[in-house]
Order: structure tokens, then sequence, then C-alpha cells
């Protein structure tokens, strides 16, 4: 099993970056895919990004493409995800979740991932 710490929510203002970072603990991470999720209060959880085992490939939600970016170093057990020209609309608590399938697919945004970590809050003010 693999445990999950995200680390770097905080508050900011629309328009403002934020870098959300989620190290790992227990296994090695590079056999895994990696992914970003959010849930806002009275919302669903939805999927953000995930990115393969090498780093090599990447989704994002409609909703995030250009504005988000996904990384992992591997040497690090580490994966990211850098948030640029945030939207109020981005108010959620975040979570990195890893999955033992090492690739990624159109199908991996409902994947049932296998680990998750107890998630950090981002909160963009307008």
């Amino acid at each position: 099993q693999v445990q999950l710490v995200e680390s770097g929510g905080g508050l900011v203002q629309a328009g403002g970056s934020l870098r959300l970072s989620c190290a790992a603990s227990g296994r090695t991470l590079r056999t895994y895919a990696l992914g970003w999720f959010r849930q806002a209060p009275g919302k669903e959880r939805e999927f953000v990004a995930a990115i393969n085992w090498s780093g090599g490939s990447t989704l994002y939600a409609d909703s995030v493409k250009g504005r988000f970016t996904i990384s992992r170093d591997n040497t690090k057990n580490t994966v990211s995800l850098q948030m640029s020209s945030l939207k109020p609309e981005d108010t959620a608590a975040y979570y990195c979740a890893a999955d033992s399938t090492p690739v990624i697919t159109k199908a991996t945004p409902t994947r049932d991932f296998g680990s998750w970590g107890q998630g950090t809050q981002v909160t963009v003010s307008s």
C-alpha cells in the first residue's frame, strides 16, 4: 500500500498560482500512474489530471487544460500539480492518487485509483 501526503494548498487570489506536491512512502511510485482529483463542497469528486509511470503521457480535464501542469519525479517519489490562472471555481480540496496500472487512457478519469492522500485545501478568492 502506498501512503500519500499532499502539501502546498492555501488561499490565493484569482489569476494567481499555486503548486501542489504529493510525497509517497511505503512503496516506490515508479510503476504507478498518478493523478490529481478535487472535490468542492456539495459536489462530487472530479478528475483533474493524470500522468503515466514515466511522465511521458499526461491527461487533463477540459476545465484545467492549459492552466494546470502535472509532473512527477520518480527519483524523489513525488508528483506535483502546478496551477496557474486560478479561478474561484478551482476552489476545492485537492487529492493525489496512485494507480498500480502504469499507463493512462481515456478511461483513467473514472478508474479506481487504489491509494489516496488526505487532501489539501485550495481556496481562490475573487
